[in-house]
Parts: C-alpha cells; sequence; structure tokens
C-alpha cells in the first residue's frame, strides 16, 4: 500500500536492457517484432468468420458457410498455436467465434455436402 502513495520521483531510476519491452501498459501490446505468418493467419480467419457469419444467415448457402466456418476454426486453431501477441490472439478469438457461429448454423442449415450427396 505504500507503494502506492508514495510521490512519482522519489522512485529509483531503473535502467533499461536492450531487449526489454515497453511498458505502456496496453491490451494490445506487440514486441516490436513482425510476424507476418501469424499477421497472415489472423486475417485469413477474420475473413473467413465474417464469410461464414454473413452467408449463413441465407439458408440456401449453407454450403459454402459450413466449409468457410470450418476452415476458418482450423485456420484460427493453428493461429493460436503459434500467436505471439495479446493483439493476435485478440484478433483469432473473433474470428474464431465467428466462424464458428457460420459453421454451426450451416451444419444445422444442411451441412457440409447438403443436398450435393444423395
Amino acid at each position: 500500500m505504500a507503494q502506492t502513495v508514495r510521490p512519482a520521483g522519489s522512485r529509483p531510476a531503473t535502467h533499461r536492457t536492450s531487449g526489454a519491452r515497453p511498458a505502456n501498459g496496453s491490451l494490445f501490446a506487440t514486441d516490436g517484432k513482425p510476424h507476418p505468418l501469424q499477421d497472415a493467419l489472423m486475417v485469413v480467419t477474420g475473413v473467413l468468420g465474417v464469410l461464414a457469419f454473413v452467408t449463413a444467415m441465407f439458408h440456401s448457402l449453407h454450403l459454402i458457410s459450413s466449409w468457410a466456418g470450418l476452415i476458418g476454426i482450423l485456420t484460427g486453431a493453428y493461429g493460436q498455436y503459434i500467436s505471439r501477441t495479446t493483439w493476435e490472439r485478440f484478433g483469432l478469438i473473433m474470428g474464431i467465434g465467428s466462424s464458428a457461429v457460420g459453421f454451426y448454423l450451416g451444419m444445422a442449415h444442411g451441412g457440409l455436402f447438403g443436398g450435393v450427396l444423395t
């Protein structure tokens, strides 16, 4: 408790190491390094999630919504496995969620092969 009421100027100056991440307090803090594969997986998962979610609202588009949802779930799961930052994980979870909703509604409307294989 005493540390919270201590004036800001009374703390000793900390020396920064060369590899330390800045303490900016942001939820979407990054480590300052590029992650092209993780970013690409996040974008692909998001696009597939939006596609699956929107097409799930139409009964006749169940093939698109179920396949886009399934691929989005798998892409997002792999992206979660290799993600490095909170920003990537947040985007992937949003994409996985919308992909899952589209996938489940597509399955309810006819499934992956509904009407194609008889």
